[in-house]
Formats: C-alpha cells, structure tokens, sequence
C-alpha cells in the first residue's frame, strides 16, 4: 500500500510549496513503476483557499484527512494568524497534534510552531523570515543556515526549492539512495544541494568573478578514495588555504571537511545499496580507510551501521553479500 501524504493547506500559502509535494512523491517508484506514494490535499472544512500569486483552489478532502495520513506536510503561508501573531485556529492545531510525521517547506514552519510541535526542538524555516520566527517562537531551536532539518518525526526545510530537497531526502529515508537517484533524474533535480542557506543569503559585497570552487569540487568527487588534505585542495584551485577555505564554504555553506565527507557517505551508500562488495572494500572506495571509519561516519549520517543499511536498503537484484562481520 502506497504511503500516504497529505497536505494541508491554509490561506496565504505558497503556490510552489503546494506543488512539490504532489510533483516529488508522485514521481517516486519501484523499478516497475509501482507508485509508492499517494498525495492528498485538505483544507479547513474543505473550504477554498486562496494562494500569494492571485488565484483560489479547491481541495479534495477535509481536516479529517489526516486521520489517514502516513505523513502530514504543511505548505508555507505568507500571511495570516501563524505568521503574524504566532496562533492557529483551534480545529487546525487540533488536526497536527499526534501525527506519525509532520513536515513543513518554508514558512510552514510557523504552522508546525503555533500548533506546538516545534517546542524544545531543532528546525528551520527561510532565512528572511529567521527574526520574526525567533520572536514569535523563542522556545524552538531554529537554525536559519540549512536547507533542511530531520528530527524524525518532525521535519523542516527552508524557502522555497528547499522543500523539494526535503521532500526528496524523505524519499532517501524511506526507500533507500537507489529510489530518490531515480526520483531526482524524473523530476529533472540533483539529487542532493551541497551546504545551506548561508551560501544564498545576501550579502553586500560578493566575491569577483571567476573564483569558483567548482572545478576543485568536481576534482575531489572523482577522487573520493584518494587521501585529500587541504592544502592539496587549495592546490588545484590555485588559490592559499584562506581563501579556498572562505570561498568553498561562500559557495556551499560548509567547510571543505564537512563537504567531502558527506561526498564519501553518499558514496558509501550507495555501494552498499547496489554491490557485493565487503564493507572493508566499500570504506576504501569511499575513502574512509577502514570498516571502522565508515562505521562512525554512517552512524553519525543516518543513525545505523553498514551491515544494517545494507540489509534495509539494498536493491532486490543485488545478489546476498558475504559481509565482514566487523562492520
């Protein structure tokens, strides 16, 4: 049975965050093209809701909707009650209280917030609107520098495309690297976005042309197995270890560290997912050495070891691996 989302909609939303939802899951399938997501959408009384660009639209269902939902995702509002005084109807914070898992793009954040769900917890939510969230919401951990946050049952994104980063990465959790690869080249999307928001805030005086790090990037994924320290790195880019270090994490919103490391776990994954290969040869590959190493890293990535990530994900038309027991 497919899993069900759905989304509720409120006055004022965003038109794009409406439609992410519907557009990323919709696309997720099994290699036989079996669809493993519905998307359903509600309103307060199923009444009309009218979006930020002009227009009205009409949902199928009602609150009680979401008494049928796997997940239940919030699109983000540009004005109203949650945005303004940090408050919601009481039959809509009725509605998201005890969900198995609740999402939000953007300023849906603000939903999540007033209806409590966000209280003593990590999120996130666009960086412009970053201030008025802290004020409204002081109880919450918000960290306006990433794309997205996942704490479990509760999970956040920032502005905009952000959702769909989100919407991909539940995909990722659900069903695997192999689905959302797959999913990603359907929607005409990468797979993930290196770094956070920090790499679109404004800032007044931006950096000369011609100074991008992406060749080194570039560099480095097609060494991912190959020892790489910064010095070599400020190397291929022809620039002093300051500068490549303040430049790559302006582009990226991380350190050069950070973003190599993730290159290696995605990497890692991956290989565990569509090979046989022993999970000492999938940490040399990957470039973490060691069966040890690869353990940390994934752990510290999705929470579980190589051998449990294997059995969880790996494609059915991979043969069984015989895995070295230290892992």
């Amino acid at each position: 049975m497919a899993h069900r989302v759905a989304v509720l909609v409120l006055d004022q939303f965003s038109p794009l965050d409406l439609g992410v939802p519907g557009q990323v899951f919709w696309a997720a399938e099994t290699p036989s093209g079996e669809k493993l997501y519905e998307v359903v959408t509600c309103s307060p009384g199923r009444q009309p809701v009218r979006c930020s660009a002009g227009y009205t639209v009409l949902p199928d269902h009602d609150l009680d909707v979401l008494d049928t939902a796997d997940t239940v995702l919030v699109p983000g509002v540009h004005a109203g009650p949650p945005v303004t005084d940090g408050t919601l109807p009481g039959p809509v914070r009725e509605a998201l209280l005890g969900r198995p898992r609740v999402m939000s793009i953007c300023t849906g954040a603000f939903v999540l917030a007033a209806a409590g769900l966000l209280d003593d917890r990590p999120a996130t939510t666009h960086w412009r609107d970053a201030a008025r969230f802290a004020t409204l919401f002081p109880r919450v951990q918000l960290d306006p520098s990433v794309l997205f946050i996942d704490d479990g049952d509760v999970l956040t994104s920032a502005g905009v495309a952000a959702g769909l980063d989100l919407c991909l990465h539940v995909i990722r959790r659900d069903h695997g690297s192999e689905v959302a690869n797959r999913t990603a080249r359907r929607c005409v999307m990468p797979p993930w976005r290196d770094g956070g928001q920090a790499q679109y805030i404004e800032r007044p005086l931006p950096d000369p042309a011609g100074s991008s790090t992406a060749p080194t990037r570039a560099w480095m994924l097609s060494r991912l197995d190959a020892p790489l320290d910064l010095g070599a790195l400020a190397g291929h880019a022809r620039m002093s270890v300051r500068t490549f270090t303040r430049r790559f994490r302006e582009e990226t919103g991380v350190s050069p560290a950070r973003w190599l490391t993730r290159q290696r776990v995605e990497h890692a994954r991956h290989l565990l997912e569509t090979t046989d290969l022993g999970v000492e040869e999938v940490a040399r590959r990957a470039g973490f050495g060691t069966a040890v190493s690869l353990r940390q890293h994934l752990h510290a990535a999705v929470g579980v070891a190589p051998l449990a990530y294997r059995h969880t994900f790996r494609r059915a038309d991979v043969p069984h691996a015989h895995d070295q027991p230290s892992a």
